[in-house]
């Protein structure tokens, strides 16, 4: 069987190729020093080449088949190589499935985001609607219990009949009388009649010798000065329970605010109480 001149070279080709991997793995077991090229190298080669496709061709011309065979190392590298082939088209098919994988999975967690935001906004609306319930529901309750505390301590809800129904108490049983006006004073505090029960407690207090104890009782009920018809004579009371304890300058100054607010409108007998006790305390 002849051969054509194209397939010699492809041939010589390779029988130096196969050439080239034996000295390779010569080279593996004895190293060899590097191979310079250069350009006489490369036509020596190229010469020895051509040499052996005329000789080749010589042999065919005879008859004389030229039989070449793969060398099974080369074989099995190309093997390998197919394998690796195949193996890196196989990674290419799973690195597109994962990254389909990954922008569905993206896709998905944004629209999660979304529905967690939603959620998250009816979530505190929700809170913030239960915390406004449940101060509204404490505050009903203190209302209600301040309410039962206060029908309790009063027990007609008003505080002009509270303190007639205490004041007339007193002079059957004195002792309840004045628990009935301490329960006025302190359930209707901010009121006319609440500052009544007061100075009225301190007269009870004074006539058991306590001075002291009445001046303060007198001080609460004249708390921003009242205008009403005892203001002044307590206020007189005030200002004979501080010089009585030995509190000259405040019951001067209790005197005082006597003649500015309440001497004008007040009766003869209470002048005369006022003026002894400026003697009395030494005002100026």
């Amino acid at each position: 069987m002849k051969t054509s001149p194209k397939t010699l070279r492809t041939l010589a080709l390779a029988a130096v190729a196969t050439g080239v991997i034996v000295g390779g793995v010569v080279a593996q077991t004895q190293p060899l020093p590097a191979i310079q090229w250069d350009v006489r190298r490369l036509d020596n080669l190229d010469r020895n080449v051509r040499r052996l496709e005329r000789a080749i061709t010589q042999r065919n011309n005879q008859g004389v088949p030229v039989l070449v065979e793969s060398d099974p190392e080369l074989v099995a590298l190309q093997g390998r190589v197919a394998i690796m082939d195949q193996r890196l088209r196989d990674m290419e098919q799973t690195v597109r499935r994962v990254n389909a994988d990954l922008e569905r999975l993206t896709f998905e967690l944004d629209g999660a985001g979304g529905d967690n935001s939603a959620l998250r906004t009816r979530l505190v609306d929700a809170e913030e609607r239960i915390a406004a319930l449940e101060a509204a529901k404490e505050a009903a309750e203190a209302a209600a219990r301040e309410a039962a505390e206060f029908a309790a301590r009063s027990p007609t809800g008003d505080a002009v009949t509270d303190l007639a129904a205490a004041r007339a108490l007193l002079t059957s049983d004195p002792a309840r009388g004045r628990a009935a006006l301490e329960l006025v004073a302190s359930t209707w505090a901010d009121t006319p009649s609440g500052r009544e029960a007061m100075w009225r407690i301190g007269d009870i207090i004074r006539a058991g010798g306590d001075q002291a104890g009445a001046v303060q009782q007198y001080a609460q009920a004249l708390q921003g000065w009242p205008t009403e018809g005892w203001a002044g004579e307590v206020t007189l009371k005030l200002a004979r329970g501080l010089e009585a304890t030995n509190r000259d300058p405040q019951a001067c100054a209790a005197l005082g605010e006597y003649d500015r607010r309440y001497a004008a409108s007040s009766t003869p007998a209470l002048r005369d109480i006022a003026a002894r006790t400026r003697v009395q305390a030494n005002c100026r």
